[in-house]
């Protein structure tokens, strides 16, 4: 019989939608705001929200959360919402939303310009300065703003989280084969990195190799100190009760309650009192709260 391929089912991917992670809706509907304010002419949001070096100060901070969900345009916007939704969906499903928060809204958000954004587009600039006879850098970043935006937004995230998921992967399987040949696994984004930076105009080889070194070395456990206290997270958690609170919120407690609710109880019912022990009851014993988000 002939190989058939997968058909595309509707039922899945509604499902798949509904069942996404409070934080990664978040990111997702301010991704896509703000790519249709972008349709406008009235504000610059793309020079609103650029990393811009010259206008960084306190009241623009806000510029180190807004940089990357800020893109060139709705389509650089909904590639990028493509690639990062699996991959943010499950490592929120796996550290929790309140982590997650605190890392990608947080210290890695705050740290990533230090690390990828600016060294990077120094890079770029600096090649700017020699083929224009000596212009101030700083002019061509208030000039085009957008091309830091183009270069650094959501995607460094992606090859974060795909350094991440390779490190996970090679724990598990740390080679596959491809005829006679066994390629490590941790090598599999190397992949999507070249033929981004082959077939995409204007990225950034270099912001994209940090992203995924960072990604390595925090799947690797070299970057953990950048996650906040875990003992601190749970009583944030516990304190506030986000979980009852917040639908879709992921707990960052897998022992006590799981990551979505209550477990499914094992207690019988009364009227399995007369049940023998040792046989199986054949009836539905779970709780009736939710099991996911």
């Amino acid at each position: 019989m002939a190989p058939t391929l997968p058909q595309f089912n509707p039922t899945r991917l509604r499902s798949y939608i509904f069942r996404l992670p409070l934080f990664t809706r978040m990111i997702i509907v301010l991704i896509t705001v703000f790519g249709i304010l972008e349709l406008q002419s009235a504000w610059d949001v793309k020079k609103w929200g650029a990393l811009i070096p010259n206008e960084m100060g306190f009241g623009t901070m806000y510029r180190l959360n807004t940089y990357p969900i800020v893109h060139l345009n709705f389509l650089h916007a909904l590639l990028n919402i493509l690639a990062l939704t699996p991959l943010l969906e499950r490592f929120e499903a796996e550290h929790g939303t309140l982590l997650t928060i605190a890392m990608f809204a947080g210290r890695i958000s705050i740290n990533f310009p230090r690390w990828c954004v600016l060294p990077s587009g120094e890079d770029n600039f600096e090649e700017q300065h020699s083929r224009t006879g000596g212009k101030v850098r700083s002019e061509t970043f208030m000039e085009n703003p957008e091309k830091l935006v183009a270069k650094h937004a959501l995607s460094i995230w992606v090859f974060l989280l795909l350094g991440f998921e390779s490190i996970k992967a090679y724990k598990a399987n740390p080679y596959f084969a491809i005829s006679t040949y066994r390629i490590p696994t941790w090598t599999t984004p190397l992949a999507p990195l070249i033929f981004v930076a082959a077939l995409v105009p204007n990225t950034s080889v270099l912001g994209h190799l940090c992203g995924l070194a960072i990604g390595y070395l925090y799947g690797l456990g070299y970057l953990k100190l950048l996650a906040p206290p875990e003992k601190v997270l749970r009583w944030i958690e516990g304190k506030l009760n986000l979980l009852g609170r917040l639908p879709h919120y992921v707990s960052i407690d897998q022992n006590t309650y799981g990551r979505y609710g209550v477990l499914p109880t094992t207690t019988a019912p009364s009227s399995m009192a007369g049940v023998g022990e040792g046989s199986v009851p054949m009836t539905y014993m779970a709780s009736t709260q939710r099991l996911g988000p």
